[in-house]
Formats: structure tokens, C-alpha cells, sequence
């Protein structure tokens, strides 16, 4: 009978520690989801499947601004309203839909996928530094926006490609002090995004 049992569990067993590897999710919290998604109707969990299967197979990174996107260019970079002058680089996509809340940045983007952290194995070949600086060679670029967070490893990555920038004459600004030191962009509320897109500063 015990035989029995770990084959019927076997496959919650699976979910859990699948759950347990994603940020943020300890083990109680993936056993949670997992009981979660176990008494959820049949339809919606294959929904839920098929949602995440569709977002690996239909999405990709921008060739441009390496943002996720489902077509590429994606919907920002291929805009003919935006300023193509002004760049404003981020941690993550997720920083993008923030700043895009406030309906304040008109230019365009750019994703680092991450920030400096030596501790962690994070250097300047682990992120999309390299393509930032090629496009920006090819490019009309007036303005960077360095809106890395306000926290240790996001001051270092600005520093670092303020450096990088250098050569390029271009002036480049950091957001306003306006954000808590050690937050992250993505849950800053609107009013405080814009007042650091607003007052951001000279580097």
C-alpha cells in the first residue's frame, strides 16, 4: 500500500519541487501552490499550463532594446511617437512596465537582464551591457537613463556604464533620489517614478 501511495503523490512530489525553484518560493509556499493548482478544475489547470508553454514558445528578446517580446522589433522600439534619442536602461522587463505606468518617459528602453553582483558571478558579460554600447554607437542617441535601483549593485552597474559611456559625449542622468534607497524600481508607486523621471540628475 505504501508502494501505492508514493506513485499517486509522486507527480504533486514533482510540482512542488518545481514550484520550490522559482524566486522568492520556499518550500511551504510551493506546497501551497501545488494543492493549489491539485483542486483547481481540470480546465484551468491545463489553462494555466498552456499559458506558460505559449510564453516560452511565442516569446523572445527584442534585438533591440532586449525587452520580452512577442515580435520583434517589439512594440516600443518599432514606435514611430517615441524619441528615439533617449535611452533609458533597466534592470528588467518588469522595470519597463513600471516606468511605462507613469506614462512620463517618451524615449525608448533598455534591458539589462540583471546588474553587476561579483559575489553572485554577475559580471558585465552576464548582462546585456555589450549590446547597449553597440547600439548606442549606431545609433542618434542623446540622453541615457541609468534607472538601475537605488541599491549597492545598482549604483555599481550605473557607475559602470556611466564609464562605458563616456567616450559617447552623451549626457547621462540618473533618476532623482526620490526612490528609498535599496528599493526596487518595480514597486515604486507612479507619483514616485515620475518625480525621479522629472528631477533626474546629471551624472
Amino acid at each position: 500500500m505504501g508502494f501505492g501511495f508514493r506513485i499517486a503523490v509522486e507527480p504533486v512530489s514533482r510540482l512542488i519541487e518545481e514550484f520550490g525553484k522559482l524566486p522568492g518560493i520556499g518550500p511551504k509556499s510551493a506546497a501551497r501552490l501545488a494543492y493549489y493548482v491539485l483542486r483547481m478544475p481540470a480546465d484551468e489547470a491545463r489553462a494555466l499550463a498552456d499559458a506558460i508553454i505559449a510564453m516560452k514558445d511565442k516569446t523572445m528578446y527584442c534585438s533591440i532594446c532586449q525587452n520580452i517580446t512577442d515580435a520583434d522589433p517589439c512594440a516600443i522600439c518599432s514606435s514611430t511617437e517615441r524619441d528615439s534619442g533617449i535611452i533609458c536602461v533597466v534592470k528588467e522587463p518588469l522595470d519597463v512596465l513600471a516606468l511605462e505606468r507613469t506614462g512620463r518617459h517618451k524615449g525608448l528602453y533598455h534591458v539589462l537582464h540583471g546588474v553587476l553582483s561579483p559575489m553572485d558571478g554577475v559580471g558585465p558579460g552576464s548582462l546585456k551591457i555589450k549590446e547597449l554600447m553597440e547600439r548606442i554607437a549606431g545609433s542618434s542617441t542623446t540622453e541615457v537613463i541609468l534607472a538601475t535601483n537605488p541599491d549597492l549593485e545598482g549604483e555599481a552597474t550605473a557607475m559602470y556604464i556611466q564609464k562605458l559611456l563616456s567616450p559617447f559625449g552623451l549626457r547621462v542622468t540618473r533618476l532623482a533620489r526620490g526612490l528609498p534607497a535599496g528599493s526596487d524600481l518595480e514597486y515604486a508607486d507612479e507619483v514616485t517614478l515620475t518625480h525621479a523621471l522629472e528631477s533626474r540628475q546629471a551624472m
